[in-house]
């Protein structure tokens, strides 16, 4: 079973709870939303992952 994990940042309330989980996957890295866990998914290589991730931390939006 696939352990789907968000922020430990992330509230439980209101707008805080807006999230989104990932997920270690066999290959890649699972991404959802927390609202919609049966919903559609993302599934990222761990190159791709990282890169998301340093834009999101220095907000390149470019």
């Amino acid at each position: 079973m696939t352990k789907w994990r968000k922020s430990n940042r992330s509230g439980t309330s209101g707008n805080q709870s807006d999230c989104v989980e990932v997920a270690a996957l066999a290959r890649n890295i699972g991404v959802r939303d927390s609202k919609d866990p049966d919903g559609p998914r993302l599934a990222l290589s761990p190159d791709a992952w990282r890169t998301l991730v340093e834009r999101l931390k220095h907000d390149d939006t470019a």
